[in-house]
C-alpha cells in the first residue's frame, strides 16, 4: 500500500508539471492523448482511494475536472470602489477645472468604460496568486481558477514585489452571439446580454465552462505596486503602456492635458461605440498623476480622482414595416415592431423592438408604415420611444389568437390581452406541465421534459390526451420517449392513479386565471362536483369567501367556452374524479374556523388541517376574534393564551373527532 501511495504522489507531480507547461508556459512535452492517459490513471487511483484526494490534486485543479468552491470570499487588499457618474459635458469640465485649480500640471487618461464586471489580479514577484471579483467593494469572491483560463489574464508579468491590477471582464459580441446560437440549437433559453452572461460565466464552478465561453479582460488600473514595481503607481498611462508592452491587455486609453482634449476624446469614443467588438457604457476620466488622486475624494463609495461620463442612450430613426403579434407562455399577447431595414445600436444589429402592449402602442400612435425613434433601454432592450411620422391611423388590437384563432379576452384594469384557450399550441407545454405538477395533479415522474417531447411528437394537444397515452404505450416504449418499458409503465400507472385525486387538484390544474391551489380548495367546498361549478353564475361565485368579481368572471368565462366544456366531458368519460370531497365526507365543520397548535396525540398539524378542511371547516394559522375553536395539543404556547383571553373555545383532538362523527 505504501508503494502505491508513493506512486500516486509521483503521478500527481508528473501531471502538475505538464499542467504548468500547458496552462502557464504555453508549451508541452507530451501529446494530449498521453496527458489524458495519465489523468485517467490518476482518477482510477482516486476512485479506489478517495481518502487520498486533496485540494492540490490535478483532478481538483484547472486542466482536470477542477471546480472552484462556491462562496469563498476574500477581503480586498485595496477596496474595489465604484466610479462617480457624470451625465453632462459641463459636469466633466467643472471637475477638470477643480483638479486644475489645485494641480495646474494635472493630466488625464480618457478610457473606454467597458460594460462587464470588475476583477482584481494579485501578483507576487511576477506570478499570479489570486483573482477576485468586486463583490461589495470590500469583500469579493475568489475566482482564481476561472481567471487562469481567460486568455487575457497573464499568469506571469515582469514585475518585482507586489502588484495588484484591476480590470474588467467582458464578453465580445461574437462570443455572445455564438453562445446564444448554441442555446437556441439546444432548445434552451438564450442569454439576455453580454454583461450578465460574462458575470455568470466568471462565477461558474467548472473552469472548463469559463474557458469554453471565451471571456476576455482589459486591465484598467494599477491598484497597488511595491518594491521594484513601485514606479507603476506614479503615472497611470505610462504604467498601462508598460504593461501593454509586456502583452497585458489594457483598456484603450488616451492621455489628455486640457479640458478640450478630454471632451474631444470622449466624443471620439462615443462616435465609434457602435463599432467596438464589446459593449461600453461610458468613458472614464482619471487623473494621470496617481498621487494627485487622493486630493479629490468623492465619498466612501467612489474611487478618488476618477469620474465616468455616461453617454445618452443611442437612438436611431426607423421605419416600422410590421407589428408582429405573438403569444407568450402565459397566453398574453406580445407585440414587437419589425423594421424595414436593420439599424446598429450599441454595437449590435437591430431589426426588432418591443412594443409592450396595446396601451403603449395606442399612446405613441404606432402603426405599420410609420417612422419612429428606437432606443436600447438600459443599453440592452430595443424599444420605440416616439413616432416621428405617422400614417394617420393606429394599429388595431387583434380580436383572435394569431396561433389558435380562439377569441381573445382583456381583463378589466389591465393592459393585457390574453388567449385563454388551454389547448393553444403557443402555451400548451406550459399549461400541461403545470397540470401535471405537484401543486396540481401531482403525476409522479411526469415532468416538463416529457411533456415538451410528447407535445412536439404530436401525442399531446390538451390535458385529456395525457389520459389517453396508455393507448400509445408500445409506440412510446419503442421510441423511448419516456424511457424504457419499466419507466414508461411507471409513468402511465401514475397518470391512471391521478384520476382519483381530489377535485380541487384537478381544478388547480386547469390553470384558470386567478385560481390557484388555495382558492381551488376553498371553491370546491361550495359545490358537489365540478359540473356544478361549471354551471355557476358570476353572482353565485362572488358569494364564496375570497372570490372577487374578477376571479368569478375568469371562472365563468372559462367554463362558458364550448371547447373547455367538451374537454371536461371527455375527461369525465375517461374516469376522472370530479366529485367534491366535501360532498362525500360531509360538512360537519362547515362555517367553522379552527386554529391548530401544539403537539396532538395522533395527528400532525398538516393532517389535522386537511381533516378540518375535508369536513367543511377552514383552518387558519393565527387566533383572532373570527376563530371558532382552537385545537390544542401539548406545548400549545401563546396561541392558547390568546384564545383564552378572547374567550375562544379550546378543544382536544378527541373532541374534534367527536364533532366530525356525531
Amino acid at each position: 500500500m505504501e508503494e502505491k501511495r508513493n506512486y500516486y504522489e509521483e503521478l500527481k507531480k508528473t501531471i502538475d508539471h505538464h499542467m504548468d507547461l500547458y496552462y502557464n508556459q504555453d508549451t508541452n512535452e507530451i501529446s494530449d492523448f498521453e496527458y489524458d492517459q495519465l489523468m485517467l490513471e490518476l482518477k482510477a487511483i482516486e476512485k479506489e482511494h478517495p481518502e487520498w484526494v486533496t485540494k492540490d490534486s490535478p483532478t481538483q485543479k484547472i486542466g482536470g475536472t477542477a471546480k472552484r468552491e462556491a462562496g469563498v470570499t476574500i477581503t480586498h487588499h485595496v477596496p474595489m470602489l465604484s466610479i462617480q457618474d457624470l451625465f453632462s459635458k459641463e459636469e466633466v469640465t467643472a471637475w477638470i477645472g477643480k483638479v486644475k485649480d489645485m494641480h495646474p500640471d494635472a493630466c488625464f487618461s480618457v478610457e473606454h468604460k467597458i460594460d462587464g464586471l470588475s476583477m482584481s489580479l494579485r501578483y507576487q514577484d511576477g506570478a499570479l496568486t489570486l483573482a477576485e471579483t468586486r463583490g461589495n467593494g470590500i469583500e469579493g469572491e475568489d475566482v482564481t481558477l476561472n481567471a487562469r483560463v481567460i486568455p487575457d489574464v497573464k499568469q506571469t508579468i515582469l514585475a518585482g514585489g507586489y502588484v495588484e491590477l484591476r480590470g474588467e471582464v467582458y464578453m465580445s459580441h461574437e462570443a455572445f452571439e455564438a453562445f446564444n446560437e448554441k442555446q437556441e440549437s439546444l432548445g434552451k433559453k438564450p442569454a439576455a446580454n453580454p454583461r450578465n452572461l460574462a458575470t455568470g460565466t466568471l462565477r461558474q464552478l467548472d473552469p472548463s465552462i469559463t474557458k469554453e465561453r471565451g471571456l476576455r479582460m482589459f486591465v484598467f488600473n494599477i491598484q497597488d505596486a511595491t518594491g521594484e514595481s513601485a514606479h507603476l503607481m506614479e503615472r497611470h498611462t505610462a504604467a498601462l503602456d508598460e504593461l501593454q508592452a509586456q502583452g497585458v491587455a489594457v483598456v484603450p486609453h488616451v492621455l489628455c492635458r486640457t479640458a478640450e482634449e478630454v471632451l474631444a476624446a470622449i466624443d471620439e469614443i462615443g462616435e465609434h461605440r457602435g463599432d467596438y467588438s464589446y459593449d461600453i457604457d461610458g468613458a472614464v476620466v482619471k487623473i494621470d498623476q496617481v498621487e494627485y488622486r487622493n486630493d479629490f475624494p468623492a465619498g466612501s463609495k467612489y474611487s478618488s480622482g476618477h469620474v465616468a461620463y455616461k453617454y445618452p442612450p443611442e437612438e436611431k430613426e426607423v421605419e416600422i414595416e410590421e407589428v408582429e403579434v405573438g403569444v407568450g407562455r402565459t397566453g398574453k399577447m406580445t407585440f414587437r415592431a419589425r423594421f424595414k431595414e436593420p439599424v446598429r445600436l450599441c454595437g449590435t444589429s437591430v431589426q426588432y423592438a418591443t412594443l409592450h402592449n396595446m396601451d403603449y402602442i395606442t399612446s405613441l400612435g404606432i402603426d405599420e408604415g410609420c417612422r419612429a425613434i428606437c432606443r436600447k433601454q438600459g443599453e440592452i432592450i430595443p424599444a420605440i420611444i416616439s413616432v416621428t411620422k405617422t400614417t394617420g391611423s393606429v394599429f388595431c388590437a387583434p380580436t383572435a389568437c394569431p396561433v389558435c384563432g380562439h377569441p381573445l379576452t382583456k381583463e378589466e384594469g389591465t393592459a393585457d390581452i390574453c388567449c385563454v384557450n388551454p389547448s393553444c399550441p403557443a402555451q400548451l407545454k406550459r399549461t400541461l406541465a403545470y397540470f401535471a405538477s405537484r401543486d396540481a395533479m401531482d403525476i409522479k415522474a411526469f415532468g416538463s421534459t416529457y411533456v415538451d417531447t410528447l407535445v412536439e411528437e404530436g401525442y399531446l394537444h390538451n390535458y385529456v390526451d395525457i389520459y389517453r397515452l396508455h393507448e400509445h404505450r408500445d409506440e412510446l416504449v419503442e421510441k423511448g420517449i419516456m424511457g424504457k418499458e419499466k419507466n414508461t409503465d411507471k409513468i402511465l400507472a401514475a397518470i391512471e392513479e391521478s384520476k382519483q385525486n381530489t377535485v380541487d387538484k384537478f381544478l388547480t390544474g386547469l390553470a384558470i386565471r386567478n385560481v390557484g391551489k388555495a382558492s381551488a380548495k376553498e371553491i370546491m367546498k361550495h359545490f358537489a362536483n365540478l359540473n356544478e361549478l361549471a354551471d355557476a353564475s358570476v353572482e353565485q361565485l362572488v358569494q364564496i369567501p375570497d372570490v372577487g368579481e374578477i376571479t368569478a368572471e375568469c371562472i365563468h368565462d372559462y367554463f362558458a367556452d364550448a371547447e373547455n366544456r367538451d374537454l371536461l366531458n371527455e375527461v369525465a368519460a375517461l374516469g376522472m374524479n370530479l366529485k367534491s370531497q366535501l360532498q362525500e365526507q360531509g360538512a360537519k365543520l362547515a362555517g367553522l374556523t379552527i386554529v391548530v397548535t401544539g403537539t396532538l396525540p395522533t395527528l400532525g398539524r398538516k393532517e389535522a388541517a386537511e381533516l378540518i378542511e375535508n369536513n367543511g371547516g377552514k383552518c387558519t394559522g393565527s387566533v383572532s376574534k373570527k376563530t371558532s375553536y382552537l385545537l390544542a395539543g401539548e406545548a400549545a404556547g401563546s396561541k392558547l393564551d390568546k384564545a383564552v383571553s378572547l374567550g375562544i373555545p379550546v378543544i382536544s383532538e378527541e373532541e374534534l373527532f367527536a364533532m366530525i362523527n356525531e
